[in-house]
């Protein structure tokens, strides 16, 4: 529960922070907008370092499930856009690879 947990405050850190440089380059949002970005980025690294794995690549490997269904939380909830059936499917495979890479026993 602690892993999924930190996976889903790196998750929420990575889209946030990215969306600030999203929505000041493309959005027009002004400048100041990247300065929260950069922290989050930074808090976003600083939680999937805490991930208890002894290989980087597993431990981020199995992030991408995690992710990936947060960026679709995100489009739903914050961009107003509902995830499509293939939206949806996509993050299923997506979270069962997680599931495989975690849960797995080594």
């Amino acid at each position: 529960m602690a892993t999924f947990a930190i996976y889903l405050g790196a998750a929420l850190a990575e889209i946030a922070g990215c969306f600030a440089f999203w929505a000041w380059l493309k959005l027009g949002k002004p400048v100041w907008w990247l300065l929260p970005g950069l922290v989050l980025l930074a808090a976003f690294a600083w939680q999937l370092a805490l991930i208890d794995s002894p290989a980087a690549g597993r431990a981020f490997a199995a992030y991408g499930g995690i992710y990936i269904l947060a960026s679709l939380a995100w489009m739903a909830l914050v961009e107003k856009i509902p995830p499509d059936r293939y939206d949806l499917a996509g993050s299923a495979l997506c979270l069962a690879g997680a599931a495989v890479i975690i849960a797995t026993p080594r």
